[in-house]
């Protein structure tokens, strides 16, 4: 089978996104298939091989790491030759029509927020992963609170706020602590902070200056647990215990820096919940083939649904890999199962 798998793109996720994207591209190469690897915003620099030939002569893949820092995107726009406003490289969507489907490696803005899907969509071409809609809706963290909400899904109190420099010391004074900064679109725990000061407040509010919308929510404190959803059922849960600080973009991407148990030693009535509330915000949003939720578990074993991912993670350190493996289903099968339901799809 043709296959393009899409990663990088210009996203503060990256570097995480192109390290998915080369796992996802090695997989699927091992069992037989033709897939070619290609960056989103690159595009097909740097490929000699004409674009016609390219599923027939398959370019190296090259080994990736994820980076302690978050990338420079500025560097990364320098870096290109083709100098257009495009967020879409030259002879990807070509590339895209010839394929017999695309696998989104892609995570964050342009990758997770429906963009990239709406473009496929109107050149009819098959991808895996969640509709344009879907992935809009669950892309923006305030939007997916309001959509939750209301069927009963309990997720801690929140307000999103805009502000400029000059605005900040009269929000931090305002807000009750301790509160969890994150801008309102960003994944991999990017620009997310937990402020238990009116000085950590105002610190992570001018950190996040730069970001149209800001969420403000209350910090709950418990046991941090993950859980997927795979094909219209739930995965067993993974409860993640960082070593040093909570699941920042170091933790979640540098190996031995969180211990991960999956599934989650957890009282069976409350793995059931956790399953149920997963599917329940993935059906709510639209959401179609695969997705991966956030929640808190506190000291009364109450569930608080934090956000949710459309394409989650498949680096060597994600989550969903982990969950699906506590079933039976290792990484090829996964990739495969993941491509079959985009098939399906009409």
């Amino acid at each position: 089978m043709k296959i393009v798998v899409l990663c990088g793109g210009l996203s503060m996720e990256r570097d995480v996104s192109i390290s998915s994207g080369t796992l996802i591209c090695k997989s699927l190469r091992g069992m037989g298939h033709r897939a070619v690897l290609v960056d989103m915003f690159c595009g097909l620099e740097g490929i000699d091989t004409p674009i016609e030939r390219l599923f027939d002569e398959l370019p190296e893949i090259r080994d990736a790491k994820i980076a302690t820092q978050i990338p420079d995107l500025d560097a990364v726009r320098a870096s290109r030759k083709w100098k257009s406003r495009s967020m879409i490289g030259q002879g990807v969507l070509e590339l895209c029509q010839m394929a017999d489907v695309v696998f989104l490696g892609l995570h964050g803005a342009c990758g997770e927020d429906g963009r990239i899907q709406a473009a496929l969509d109107l050149l009819g071409v098959k991808y895996t992963g969640s509709g344009c809609l879907g992935s809009a809706l669950a892309m923006d963290k305030d939007l997916t609170k309001k959509i939750v909400a209301p069927q009963g899904i309990r997720t801690p109190e929140w307000r999103t706020v805009t502000y400029k420099e000059g605005e900040i010391p009269a929000i931090a004074e305002a807000q009750a602590l301790p509160v969890v900064v994150k801008p309102v679109d960003s994944g991999s725990s990017m620009g997310v902070a937990i402020a238990h000061t009116r000085e950590e407040l105002v610190a992570a509010l001018r950190a996040n200056l730069g970001q149209q919308r800001v969420i403000l929510e209350q910090y709950v404190k418990g046991r941090e647990i993950d859980v997927g959803v795979l094909d219209g059922k739930a995965l067993p849960s993974i409860e993640i215990i960082p070593k040093h600080g909570f699941y920042d973009y170091v933790n979640k991407y540098q190996a031995g820096a969180t211990v991960e148990i999956c599934p989650t030693p957890i009282d069976p009535e409350i793995e059931k919940r956790l399953g149920e509330t997963a599917l329940a915000v993935h059906n709510a949003l639209g959401l179609k083939g695969y997705s991966r939720s956030d929640y808190i578990v506190d000291g009364k074993g109450d569930i608080y649904f934090l956000e949710i991912n459309t394409l989650p993670g498949m680096t060597p350190t994600s989550l969903l890999p982990q969950e699906a493996a506590a079933v039976g289903i290792d990484y090829d099968t996964l990739c495969q199962k993941i491509i079959d339901m985009a098939l399906r799809e009409e």
